[in-house]
């Protein structure tokens, strides 16, 4: 991958809950700005100032009135911002506050007269190759100019690339601002390949240009792996954690299961590119040499029924990779590295499951398709005992007077303690302490109705993401409810952005994040941010039906007063119950 490539998700927007933890907890003087904070940088093309005021005098911002404040004086201009140091001077009366906000240019680096940009020689880290496959160097370098790479005995030519562009971040998205980004930078790139196992050892990058000629080294080390002797990684972690590609701005994919066998087919740095595809960390694994991969053949197949659960156990020789598809009525298993020589299987009369389908798919693996009798799934979890992999699939809640009797909802209040504010308001009221108040009160009502409710934290508790993932794999939940409210990336506009916005993750939970989202518009006459689908820590958990709930802005001056208003909260409370109840109603 090229410099350019790695731009892709790499941008700097910052948020008002990214900087929250270094800004005081509430407003010391009447003219208080929440957001940004003095020397924060940027490279969005605006930010907004989120703060408040007195509401009887004008704000003024560089010279410039304020308009659109709220009637209890809160405000959320957006202005633009060069490249480079931008003053902005907020006054009201005898008060004022100076912020300096750094604009960092959002192209590549550029080279210094003739030779490399600093950091742009790729690959980046080491890197290990099978013999034959592609191996690829590029740099951003002074235009113009003749580059190549030695490599061993190998001088492998770059060609300059034309009509480079970069994406933006995935967070543009919640900004609308996901159009590909012009580059104007002259990158060169090219590719090569080698046969010889073992260390090539550090390739050096050449340019000539002006009559002048540059010679750098990488900053990697090339090396071919073994055709014939193989590493066979093993996780070792619970759940290890798969990727597209070798870093965490990867799209995530299945998670492999502890005790995943396979061979390691690419090295880059810390991460491990396995023979099915997926790509993990080195830390999750532990490696060991064997002369043959990991493979296994699968014969029959069968299934039992535990308290709540239906486990479908697959016999294998090797514990390999595997892969999870939903959609809403079924729900595809992959097994990687497998060659079937299945005749029989055993699956009947289950209550949540109609029927399973078999393909084989050559060369090497087995797919099982799982049909449910209804359109909502509830759950399920993946685990090695011994070789054999269970899956096991959730029933639904069983029939009772009224829905939430014999349910058990989890509730996840965002963020906690000082060190986790979340996103604040305009007078530096902290997200943690509103989503905690309403959390509480959608508690005591969905147990007056008969549900039972585990919290994740009920007070000021320093949970990350990951604890609370922990709390609702370990309590296994009807439902899995996450409260949060909501901010915006820099260049959004907080003035105009209001509303209500679910975020799901696996298809079990879609259903229930648009049902969701569209009880609370209706019923509370809210605006609607919208239904997200959302690679987050909380809305990933397959174990029951995960959904994150953005309950409104906390940084739109007219949002964030029906968000503190305890009246509104209130009904708020009482419209998420009643919207939990009609949707398990409608199971």
């Amino acid at each position: 991958m090229g410099y350019l490539g790695r731009l892709i998700g790499a941008g700097v927007l910052g948020t008002v809950e990214a900087v929250a933890v270094m800004m005081p907890s509430f407003a010391q003087s009447s003219l208080f700005v929440a957001y940004p904070p003095d020397q924060h940088e940027t490279v969005a093309d605006r930010i907004f100032f989120i703060g408040t005021a007195s509401p009887d005098q004008p704000v003024t911002i560089n010279g410039q009135v304020i308009e659109n404040r709220s009637e209890d004086g809160h405000f959320a201009p957006t202005l633009p911002l060069a490249v480079g140091e931008n003053q902005f001077t907020l006054a009201q009366g005898d008060e004022t506050l100076l912020l300096t906000i750094t604009r960092l240019a959002d192209q590549p680096p550029q080279p210094e007269g003739v030779g490399f940009a600093a950091e742009t020689l790729m690959p980046a880290t080491d890197i290990a190759r099978l013999p034959g496959e592609l191996i690829c160097f590029s740099a951003i370098a002074t235009p113009q100019a003749q580059v190549f790479v030695t490599l061993g005995s190998q001088q492998i030519p770059l060609q300059p690339q034309t009509n480079q562009v970069a994406l933006p971040p995935n967070s543009a998205v919640l900004t609308d601002q996901t159009a590909p980004v012009e580059v104007s930078a002259t990158e060169y790139a090219g590719c090569a390949t080698a046969n010889a196992p073992g260390e090539l050892g550090i390739p050096q990058f050449v340019l000539t240009a002006q009559g002048q000629t540059v010679n750098t080294p990488g900053p990697s080390v090339v090396s071919i792996l073994s055709p014939t002797t193989f590493e066979v990684a093993e996780v070792t972690v619970e759940s290890g954690i798969a990727r597209t590609g070798p870093s965490t701005s990867y799209s995530r994919i299945t998670p492999l299961p502890r005790g995943t066998r396979a061979a390691v087919t690419g090295r880059e740095g810390e991460w491990l590119r396995l023979d099915y595809g997926g790509w993990i960390k080195s830390s999750e694994t532990e490696i060991t040499i064997s002369p043959v991969p990991p493979r296994t053949t699968i014969r029959g197949v069968r299934s039992q029924q535990v308290p709540g659960w239906t486990e479908v156990i697959f016999p294998l020789q090797v514990p390999v990779p595997v892969s999870v598809e939903q959609d809403s009525q079924t729900l595809t298993l992959t097994l990687h590295n497998t060659t079937p020589q299945t005749d029989t299987i055993y699956f009947s009369n289950d209550p949540m499951v109609e029927r399973m389908d078999f393909n084989s798919v050559l060369p090497d693996r087995a797919r099982y398709t799982f049909h449910f009798k209804t359109d909502q799934q509830w759950g399920y979890k993946l685990r090695y005992e011994g070789t054999s992999l269970i899956l096991s699939l959730r029933h639904g809640p069983e029939e009772a007077r009224s829905p939430l009797q014999g349910t058990t909802i989890l509730l996840d209040p965002g963020h906690g303690s000082d060190q986790d504010l979340g996103a604040r308001g305009p007078t530096g009221y902290p997200e943690k302490d509103v989503a905690l108040i309403v959390s509480k009160l959608l508690r005591d009502r969905l147990q007056a109705r008969g549900a039972s409710v585990v919290m994740t934290r009920e007070g000021d508790d320093d949970l990350y993401p990951a604890d609370r993932v922990a709390i609702i794999e370990q309590t296994e939940p009807t439902l899995a409810l996450s409260l949060h409210y909501n901010a915006l990336p820099d260049a959004g506009d907080a003035l105009n952005t209001t509303g209500i916005g679910t975020f799901w993750y696996n298809p079990q939970a879609h259903d229930l994040a648009a049902f969701l989202h569209d009880y609370l518009v209706e019923t509370l006459d809210r605006p609607s941010y919208g239904v997200f689908w959302n690679n987050l820590a909380l809305t990933r958990p397959t174990v029951a039906p995960a959904v994150l709930l953005e309950l409104g802005f906390m940084i739109n001056p007219e949002e964030f007063e029906w968000i503190t208003d305890p009246d509104s909260q209130r009904v708020l409370a009482d419209a998420l119950t009643d919207g939990i109840e009609a949707w398990l109603a409608e199971q």
